[in-house]
């Protein structure tokens, strides 16, 4: 004001020139210094909001890739795994709604640190489980482990087996009882997954309107571009990282590693799943730091000072407070925030566009969410392959494609100037074309392998349908074995065996993972009549098994990349079909829908599903189920991928429904316009409420579970 004064003074005077100069060098240089300070400020958050979204991406990622671990390690079934997962939209669940509305009224950068505080700390509480139940157990034949007592696979006598080792290992299983008696330790992994939820709530609504806000107009678009890159980042690192992890023995650094008897291929193998979630919590409290210094508030850029565009957080001060320039917000009230509530939920749904568009969105996320969470163990079932590789191919194959097929969503929209109809169009042909893509996928399947009474008899031929009792024949009905172990042999015919015991070998010689199995009387009875030998560890997979997973690998990246592509356009098809003071409330309810009907029970049900594929369940020390330890890989491959597509199919409709509403609502002269980016056509009564801005083009790189969606 004083400057301004000094002007008008200066030019109604008949003074000397030289006075009015300085005097508008003082202006322009403190505008310079105020969009200096502007400038600073706003890129200091968006480098502290960058490393965020690659620590809550990498955490997310690294928590998919230890599925299969986690399953393992506590035992417990994939539907039991499912709930653990959905935990974290729980959290979510608990206060979006709070966030999302109220957020944008206090001091946003502290929430964010606040929420990456206790991000870290339920990612800290996932891992504590590793420090209290104890060494991890496996399934193992007394002599394949390094023992002074020399035993027969095949117990035919139990008088050949010293009483003293008996009562010696019946005495370890009874203390393990005990202790495992009174402990669910999962629980720990689901609070702590609860808490990541809880804490990566406010950083996407509140971080990126915070952008929106006090960034210069023309550059919001690259500032926030740059985050979502960074975010694609994350689930690169998230997942190599448990590419690592998996390859390291679970008790590393507490047990000798010349000990462990089983190899990483091995069903039974569990990684340092807990050492990935240390240095997640380490990454993400790094990252909380910086947001307990910055301000509430930066200098607003001169070009939305007095701008019609300005954010909500702006509108709410000049609508509420317009003859009150400082102190507006302390004395805001929360019922006067929280008065236009309801009027503003029931012009969301009253939206018919917003609604359409919402429901194909939750179908679908049902689909991909389903199809990621359970990817890696598909993977590792299907094909084969170990934890190790198939966290290092998803996350150095399939997350890139995700990567581009965004950033090629996006540069379509701005390269051709698709509007709200081209976009709907584009979304719809993603999505169908995906999917189709996806139906290949259940010609590249591998056949189940064959396991003597379990996939085949001991003759050769199918077995019965009672599983259970199909595991024992005339080869072994004179030795004393378990039909709940799960000690897989391979013998010379090419045939895995449940048990040592139960392929009927006499002898063996040799510890741990060399151990070799003698006289096995199961082993080859279909094709000669002469015994035979065995090793330890199930017998590979096919040998067309490697090629169909190269085919596999092929059809999913292409696939990953198109239905990527739709991402974009949805996004923004979602943002111009609505008032731009509803943006983020929108955006809120949205992310709200997404976590609960499709977040939560997807991962659930999918593997509900995947559970009644289970051929081999196994046996917890003290008695009850177990994890799966084979799985029917054809009824898994129908199950996995016919699931995955009839949510896609249903999805598919909706997108035309939305399709079908926007060339009703829209006149042949709005889709011309549209065509060629002027604006677009949501409905012909306020479109210019609804329009938003092309530079809000880059905020549709974000999606719930976009970093994931695979």
């Amino acid at each position: 004001m004083e400057i301004s004064s000094k002007e008008n003074t200066h030019f109604f005077s008949n003074n000397t020139v030289l006075p009015v100069d300085r005097s508008s060098f003082k202006s322009e240089s403190s505008a310079s210094k105020e969009k200096q300070s502007c400038c600073g400020g706003i890129k200091i958050f968006l480098g502290a909001l960058s490393f965020v979204y690659f620590a809550k991406a990498l955490s997310g990622s690294y928590l998919k890739s230890t599925i299969t671990q986690i399953e393992r390690r506590f035992d417990i079934p994939s539907s039991l795994v499912g709930v653990i997962d959905g935990s974290f939209e729980i959290g979510n669940l608990l206060i979006i709604i709070l966030v999302s509305y109220f957020g944008a009224k206090l001091h946003r950068p502290r929430i964010i640190g606040a929420g990456c505080l206790i991000m870290s700390a339920g990612t800290f509480l996932i891992a504590m489980p590793q420090f209290f139940m104890g060494r991890y157990r496996y399934e193992r034949f007394p002599s394949t482990i390094n023992s002074t007592v020399s035993l027969s696979p095949c117990l035919q006598d139990k008088g050949q087996t010293p009483l003293s080792a008996l009562e010696k290992s019946q005495a370890k299983i009874n203390a393990g009882c005990e202790k495992e008696a009174g402990s669910s330790m999962w629980i720990y992994v689901l609070l702590g997954n609860l808490l990541r939820g809880i804490g990566e709530t406010p950083i996407q609504p509140l971080g990126i309107t915070y952008i929106d806000d006090y960034a210069v107009e023309e550059n919001a678009a690259l500032y926030i571009g740059c985050v979502q890159t960074v975010a694609i980042i994350g689930p690169i690192f998230g997942f190599l990282l448990g590419s690592l992890c998996a390859k390291l023995y679970v008790d590393i650094g507490f047990v000798d590693l010349d000990s462990v008897t089983i190899s990483p291929k091995d069903v039974q193998w569990v990684g340092a799943w807990w050492l990935g979630y240390l240095i997640a919590g380490v990454i993400s409290v790094l990252a909380g730091i910086p947001f307990w210094f910055l301000p509430k508030h930066l200098p607003k850029p001169e070009g939305r000072k007095d701008s019609s565009t300005s954010s909500e957080h702006s509108k709410f001060i000049i609508e509420e407070n317009k003859d009150q320039h400082t102190s507006s917000w302390q004395q805001a009230k929360l019922a006067e925030m929280a008065k236009d509530f309801l009027p503003s939920l029931k012009n969301l749904f009253g939206n018919p566009v917003y609604i359409l568009y919402l429901c194909a969105s939750i179908i679908q996320f049902n689909s991909l969410i389903g199809m990621v969470t359970y990817k890696p163990k598909y993977i590792e079932q299907q094909y084969g392959q170990t934890s190790s590789k198939t966290n290092f191919v998803i996350g150095l194959i399939n997350i890139p494609a995700v990567a581009f097929g965004i950033f090629s969503g996006g540069l379509i929209m701005k390269k051709f100037r698709i509007g709200v109809l081209g976009a709907a169009k584009l979304s719809l042909g993603s999505s169908f074309f995906g999917y189709l893509l996806l139906l290949s996928l259940f010609a590249m399947g591998c056949e189940t392998s064959d396991v003597a009474g379990l996939t085949v008899s001991y003759h050769g031929t199918k077995p019965m349908s009672d599983y259970e009792q199909a595991l024992f024949s005339e080869c072994n009905s004179g030795c004393s074995c378990s039909r709940n172990d799960w000690d897989p042999i391979c013998g010379e015919d090419g045939v895995t065996y449940v048990s040592a015991c139960l392929a009927g070998c006499q002898a063996s010689s040799g510890t741990g993972k060399n151990t070799v199995f003698f006289n096995c009387s199961c082993v080859g009875t279909f094709e000669s009549s002469q015994s035979s030998s065995a090793v330890v560890g199930p017998c590979q997979k096919g040998n067309e098994c490697p090629k169909m997973f190269l085919y596999f690998l092929v059809i999913s990246v292409i696939t990953s990349y198109t239905l990527s592509v739709g991402g974009t356009p949805g996004y923004i098809l979602l943002l111009r079909c609505i008032k731009p003071h509803l943006k983020s409330f929108a955006l809120g309810i949205y992310t709200l829908a997404i976590r609960v009907l499709a977040g939560i029970p997807a991962p659930v049900y999918f593997g509900v599903a995947i559970d009644t594929t289970c051929l081999k369940w196994g046996s917890k020390r003290c008695g009850g189920r177990g994890a799966c330890r084979l799985y029917d890989s054809s009824a898994l491959r129908y199950v996995y991928l016919g699931l995955t597509l009839v949510l896609g199919t249903v999805s598919i409709f909706f997108s035309v429904a939305v399709l079908w509403v926007l060339r009703k609502r829209s006149s042949p002269q709005d889709e011309t316009l549209s065509a060629n980016g002027e604006r677009g056509a949501c409905g012909t009564k306020s479109r210019k409420d609804n329009f938003v801005n092309s530079d809000q083009l880059i905020q549709s790189t974000y999606w719930p579970e976009k970093e994931t969606r695979l």
